[in-house]
């Protein structure tokens, strides 16, 4: 578990200072004015840019080819606010962390009821796979292969459940299911 000041230097704080402006390094206050670039790439997340001055905002532009573009004033959170925000996030992430514990948690469920039965029916739809494979080979299909390749599916899906459990999700995606 990390402290509320690691949580502050995690999001660019210190002691002194809520940020340092992107361009010339310089402090910005807690409480004080700061100016952000209007383009919405300069203001994305993690990598969001904050300025002392509306000279630096200006210094940054051209150097990120930005066309059209303004400087926005905004204000500082106290330090207090700041402390509170810092808090708030190292409790989403620790949340995060228990979710993700839950996951294999459940992960580890789901294995144990493998065991349980299951209705073995047939995953593929057998009438446009055999006319797949007779339009593109011109080969007949036996029936068997839709237990096979019902089996296989099977297997891929159980692989993407548990990726989507390791992530914290109850919804399988598509980049849950592995490559072949």
């Amino acid at each position: 578990m990390t402290s509320l000041n690691e949580a502050c230097q995690a999001r660019g704080m210190s002691e002194d200072a809520f940020k340092v402006c992107s361009n010339c390094k310089k402090p910005i206050p807690y409480g004080g004015v700061w100016w952000a670039c209007s383009v919405s790439t300069c203001n994305r997340g993690k990598h969001a840019l904050f300025f002392c001055s509306v000279d630096c905002v200006d210094s940054h532009a051209p150097v990120l080819r930005h066309r059209s573009y303004w400087a926005e004033e905004r204000r500082a959170p106290t330090k207090a606010e700041a402390l509170a925000a810092a808090e708030a996030e190292a409790r989403a992430e620790r949340e995060k962390a228990e979710r993700a514990e839950e996951a294999r948690r459940r992960v580890v469920t789901l294995s144990a009821s493998e065991s349980r039965e299951v209705p073995r029916e047939i995953l593929v739809v057998a009438s446009r796979l055999k006319a797949y494979v007779r339009e593109r080979s011109g080969m007949n299909t036996s029936d068997a292969v839709m237990d096979k390749l019902s089996d296989h599916l099977r297997a891929l899906v159980e692989v993407a459940m548990r990726n989507a459990a390791e992530d914290g999700r109850k919804t399988v995606l598509d980049r849950d299911v592995p490559e072949i």
